[in-house]
């Protein structure tokens, strides 16, 4: 095994420490957070790596064993497990700093009417895309659980965090996915895909980021403020 082979694995790990770090640092009761928020990682957790080992049966992406450590379960590599439970802790870092250190900024009927955009936008992406088997379930679910968020009503005073935790978390998920997808760690097959990518990272990933903070944060929430535990 040589030093490329775990440099994904590596670099996950640190961001993985670095997330319960930045927890730690903008809240005053790390376990009082903790109990709320690793419910809502597992449980998104599930729903993603099942979706996502499916994916990788049907070769939608295909994994490149020179970048990866060899470690596998379910026929699916160890980075990739422990990407989802990563994201959502540095999106917790992202949504916590948000919500405790930028209260001056609330709007929360300015991101109403743009939920309700990006719920018209992934109706018709879903549409249009119903062809194509991952973006259709991508976006199908994306519009399913954003308008259950929405009206419902019921996290709309989450919002204003929520979407300001989603702006700064795009250029560092950015980064580490368009790293992965330019060197040829993960590489997709553009026939399952809508056509979109940036610096060879399909657009689609910009939904799942969304999806899976939203999942995440409507979860803990809902936990917190009921206190089940």
């Amino acid at each position: 095994m040589e030093i490329q082979n775990l440099v994904y694995l590596g670099a996950l790990t640190i961001l993985l420490i670095l997330a319960v770090v930045m927890i730690a640092k903008v809240t005053n009761d790390l376990l009082f957070e903790i109990k709320y928020i690793l419910p809502a990682v597992v449980f998104s957790g599930i729903i993603f790596l099942m979706i996502n080992i499916r994916l990788a049966e049907l070769k939608v992406f295909v994994f490149n064993p020179n970048y990866l450590s060899g470690i596998n379960w379910l026929q699916y590599p160890a980075e990739e497990w422990l990407l989802v439970p990563v994201v959502s802790m540095l999106s917790f870092a992202a949504y916590l700093f948000a919500k405790k250190r930028l209260t001056s900024f609330e709007k929360p009927n300015l991101f109403v009417i743009i939920s309700l955009v990006l719920l018209v936008v992934s109706g018709l992406i879903t549409w249009f895309s119903r062809q194509k088997i991952y973006p259709f379930s991508l976006f199908m679910l994306f519009t399913i659980y954003l308008g259950y968020t929405v009206f419902r009503n019921r996290f709309k005073q989450h919002l204003t965090s929520f979407y300001l935790a989603f702006l700064i978390m795009i250029i560092p998920f950015f980064v580490l996915r368009a790293a992965v997808f330019s060197s040829s760690v993960i590489i997709p097959d553009s026939n399952y895909l809508v056509g979109i990518s940036l610096v060879n990272m399909p657009v689609e990933e910009f939904a799942v980021l969304f999806l899976l903070m939203l999942i995440n944060t409507t979860i803990y929430e809902y936990l917190r403020e009921r206190r089940l535990f």
